[in-house]
């Protein structure tokens, strides 16, 4: 067999079309984070620059090709061509292109929106499209009026909607464009800055203290003069694992896209850029197929039933007329059918909720403004919904309810000395100016605790005169020190606590059990020791404790998600026993399952469903464990919220019904949520929890008020019209249907109460007292008919217009009652909506009262008496609904709601439970923490609690 070589066997690859279940392609990505890392000798700097040029005829894949086996995250054979260049040289401009060209750009391939696709978007839905016939009926009538105020509601509604959405994308477009990287690489024998995104396969880059990683490179265990590097870096990979733990990489080794140098330099070669690169991969994984949202499926719940129940009464309608005409007439022209199908398209737009879309989408549009002002961006319009019916929070714990950054804690003080003696003999065994992040923690707690040390000046009265550093081998450093009144000299010490241990004679038992305390509650510890005065003995100073605590907002903002029914869950890649420190800090609880218990194979999914709603976090999760939580919890019916900042929450935060990028997140989780927070930590949730109910209860006030009005509408219509062959001008039923839409926009301003528990739509209860409330109403307005007609004689003009501003006014202020759940006068409306609601039926009784200025023969003028009486009437039967709909609240609640909707009233009911159950175990876990500080006979631990 012919050999070939690896530029001839580089043109041979194929692309894989086959893709992997998606929790399985994140486990393996996962994988090659967490296997050991395989070795690869860097090249030497002698290599030539005439062995980088591979002549290819087809752009490289820069994964394995099919055939070639990969095992962890070796770089694949075909690749190494491309890495041999000089690490102080770097590659020429041509090569540059060339493998731009090949490999394309360092950045994400985003799959961007047709923008006039988009925006006709917004014109599809059961409402829009029977708006679409309507418009085209009107415009086949010749009703042009209508044709205009149809086509201006869809237009509106649509133009809302997209705005909005534009808007925040924008805003997180501006956030990408504000966080661009750029990197230092060589280029031409040239040590350059360059945008990140111009980076190539075979790029040298010069990694340092702060950089984040621009692509995924191989460590080449050089510094930036081409000599061997003194040190190992040091990388935070908290964005791809979630674990706050630094990670040590050696020459060889990997570093990946979007970790952060935290210590030492090196260069390292670029291996896989954009799309290929680990962090690239993982987030291709949430472009995938997603249906139509809770709020979108409620919407067209309501809408297919009211144009149902609106197209059968209208076609018996049309259908009666046609008979009606030719038993008069003894035959039906086309004339007769066009002039009966204007008459029922009117009294379709009338009884239709045309309003109903837009009324959604300012309503929502509005909270999302509010929302923008609190920092919160909301990218998904209907999110601002949904999020008021989520009764689950499941948060990452690095970075989003801790600070992501090593913290001196509660030392252990032995008994001859003071907490500030441990701050003082660890500063001075510390070494000046390192960024380790242990170092930093030391000298920072030193430095804001301690009085007589100062950022500037260092250690009053103390001086350094030899110190050795902190290494990996021996895991202590030593400082000699001289005490500046007296001249006296004695030596200090600071490590591992078992090397310390060993420092002293005899050793300390008391200290050995203080550092396993530390270790069962997950804190990393350091000993602290000093010579004794004149000679070489040791003695234990202290021990330190560290760790990465949380948000000084975070046990504030779970406490309110607590008070409003939320059962919060952390989420972190670290070990059970500092998830649960954290948590106990927090006040969450400390049932913390490991990521084993979710994978357990003796366990039956309703078994690990019913844990995952008992537990309060997760331990030692990867990607593939966060999805299978949001999927489990979302498979039992709860409303899940998902919090993430780094590309191994993308698909969970695409999975859970709200996903929310937190502060300082990656391009990837601010891809996958529906919204992006601006500030930092959980607290910005807490105003959109709040925002999203009271949106949620402005939207459900006006689908209770418009489902009953219509129904009320089409009884009374369909009766009168079959009954009595008796129908109201049809410019009457335009004005009811304009003036009464372009009213109720104004409830997006209104003033509503906050439910202290997830919200539900509860259809079955929406629809019954839709209907009840229609029944009720559909009384006195016959009563009105009839009283008006027969008993009081009014003339057919008059009549009209007298059930005009009946039918206009009566269903139209029983919006004041629909707005809450209780007597109408317990809470006020907001003025702005009440002036609006008000204004309309002040033109409704002035049109009536001058018969609108002898516009149409078959209207009448009823004067200022009669249109003051009606209206009168018509607020007396408002207040008689408003009592109506308590009742019938109660009797749902208390006899309807188990037998005919078992499912809704058990989701109430468990909710309660739940939060009660919730709040009770966190008492009882903060009086545990309380009482454990108060053993440890601690001040600052029992403030910490």
């Amino acid at each position: 067999m012919k050999s070939t070589s690896p530029e001839q066997s580089a043109t041979k690859t194929t692309t894989i079309t086959n893709a992997p279940h998606v929790t399985d392609f994140i486990s393996l990505l996962y994988l090659s984070l967490s296997l050991p890392s395989i070795r690869v000798q860097a090249m030497p700097p002698e290599i030539s620059s005439n062995k980088v040029d591979v002549d290819l005829d087809e752009a490289t894949p820069l994964n394995t090709p099919p055939g070639e086996t990969q095992w962890g995250d070796e770089i694949p054979a075909h690749l190494e061509p491309y890495l041999q260049t000089p690490p102080t040289q770097g590659l020429s401009e041509d090569q540059v292109a060339d493998r731009q060209a090949r490999f394309g750009r360092n950045e994400f391939k985003e799959k961007k929106r047709n923008k006039l696709l988009h925006f006709l978007s917004f014109f599809t839905g059961p409402i829009s499209y029977l708006m679409e016939i309507s418009v085209i009926l009107t415009a086949v009538t010749g009703d042009w009026i209508d044709f205009g105020i149809i086509l201006g509601l869809l237009i509106v509604n649509a133009v809302i909607g997209y705005v909005e959405e534009a808007r925040a994308e924008s805003a997180v477009a501006a956030l990408k464009n504000s966080l661009a990287l750029r990197s230092r690489c060589f280029r031409s024998g040239q040590l350059m800055d360059i945008d990140s995104v111009e980076l190539v396969v075979g790029d040298v880059l010069a990694l340092r203290l702060g950089d984040i990683v621009p692509a995924d490179a191989r460590l080449l265990g050089l510094d930036t003069t081409g000599a061997m590097a003194q040190t190992d870096l040091h990388v935070d990979q908290s964005a791809l694992t979630g674990e706050s733990l630094l990670v040590k990489k050696r020459q060889g080794d990997l570093v990946y896209s979007s970790c952060v140098v935290k210590q030492g330099q090196q260069l390292a070669i670029v291996v896989r850029t954009g799309p290929d690169t680990f962090i690239g991969r993982a987030a291709n994984l949430i472009n995938v197929a997603t249906g139509p949202g809770h709020f979108q499926r409620v919407i067209g719940y309501i809408g297919n039933f009211l144009i149902a129940i609106s197209l059968i009464l209208v076609t018996v309608l049309f259908i009666y007329d046609l008979v009606e005409l030719r038993i008069l007439n003894g035959t039906v022209t086309g004339t007769d059918v066009l002039d009966t199908l204007k008459e029922m398209v009117v009294i379709t737009i009338a009884a239709i909720p045309v309003g109903l879309p837009t009324v959604m989408s300012v309503t929502m549009a509005v909270g999302a403004k509010e929302l923008a002002k609190r920092q919160v961006i909301v990218k998904r319009l209907t999110a601002v919904e949904e999020l008021s019916s989520v009764s689950i929070l499941c948060t990452d714990k690095t970075g989003t309810l801790t600070l992501n950054e090593l913290t001196f804690d509660e030392p252990y003080v032995s008994p001859q000395y003071t907490k500030d003696d441990v701050l003082l003999y660890a500063y001075l065994a510390s070494e000046s100016g390192a960024q380790d992040p242990i170092e930093m923690a030391v000298r920072s707690a030193a430095e804001n605790l301690h009085p007589h040390i100062d950022s500037t000046q260092g250690v009053l009265g103390y001086t350094v005169s030899a110190f050795t550093p902190f290494n990996p081998v021996d895991k202590i450093s030593f400082g000699v020190v001289e005490e500046l009144g007296t001249r006296k000299s004695f030596k200090v010490a600071k490590g591992a606590p078992q090397v310390i241990i060993n420092l002293i004679n005899g050793g300390d038992a008391q200290a050995e059990q203080a550092v396993e305390a530390f270790a069962l509650r997950g804190l990393r510890s350091l000993g602290v020791a000093r010579t004794r005065e004149g000679t070489d003995d040791w003695e234990l100073v202290g021990m330190i404790s560290l760790i990465d605590p949380p948000r000084p907002d975070s046990a504030k903002t779970i406490s309110e998600c607590e008070h409003y029914g939320l059962s919060v869950k952390m989420i972190t890649g670290d070990t059970s026993t500092i998830a649960q420190e954290v948590s106990a800090r927090l006040g969450m609880g400390t049932l913390i399952l490991d990521a084993d218990h979710l994978v357990d194979p003796n366990k039956s999914e309703q078994e690990l469903t019913d844990d995952c709603i008992r537990a309060d976090g997760f331990a030692r999760v990867i990607p593939e464990h966060k999805y299978r939580v949001v999927e489990l919890l979302q498979n039992r019916g709860y409303f899940v919220a998902m919090t993430g900042d780094g590309v191994n929450d993308a698909a969970a935060l695409k999975k859970a019904n709200v996903g929310i990028a937190v502060h300082g997140s990656t391009d990837a989780a601010r891809s996958a949520s529906d919204i992006v927070l601006l500030s930092s930590g959980l607290s910005p949730i807490i105003e959109g929890i709040k925002m999203s109910r009271v949106i949620f209860q402005r939207l459900r006030s006006y689908a209770l008020y418009r489902i009953a009005s219509t129904i009320h509408f089409l009884i009374f219509i369909f009766v009168v019209t079959i009954a009595e062959d008796w129908q109201m001008p049809p410019i009457l039923l335009i004005l009811i249907s304009v003036l009464n839409d372009a009213a109720t926009l104004i409830m997006a301003v209104d003033n509503v109460q906050i439910s202290p528990l997830p919200e539900a739509w509860r259809l079955g209860r929406l629809m019954f007292l839709s209907f009840t409330l229609a029944a009720f109403l559909s009384l006195f307005s016959f009563a009105h008919f009839y009283i008006s007609r027969d008993v009081m004689h009014f003339e057919p003009p008059e009549l009209s217009t007298i059930m005009y501003l009946h039918i206009s006014s009566a269903p139209h202020f029983v919006i004041f009652s629909t707005r809450l759940e209780t007597f109408c006068w317990r809470n006020i409306p907001a003025w702005p909506f009440t002036v609006v609601v008000l204004g309309t039926q002040v033109i409704a009784l002035v049109f009536s009262v001058y018969g609108f200025f002898g516009y149409d023969e078959s209207i009448g003028s009823i004067g200022w008496p009669v249109g003051l009486v009606v209206i009168a009437i018509s607020l007396a039967t408002f207040l008689l609904t408003d009592i109506f709909k308590v009742l019938m609240i109660y009797v749902w609640d208390r006899f309807l709601e188990k037998k005919k909707m078992p499912g809704i009233s058990w989701r109430k009911n468990k909710l309660g439970s739940r939060a009660q159950q919730f709040q009770k175990r966190h008492e009882l876990h903060s009086r545990a923490g309380y009482d454990r500080a108060l053993r440890r006979e601690s001040v600052s631990s029992v403030v910490s609690y």
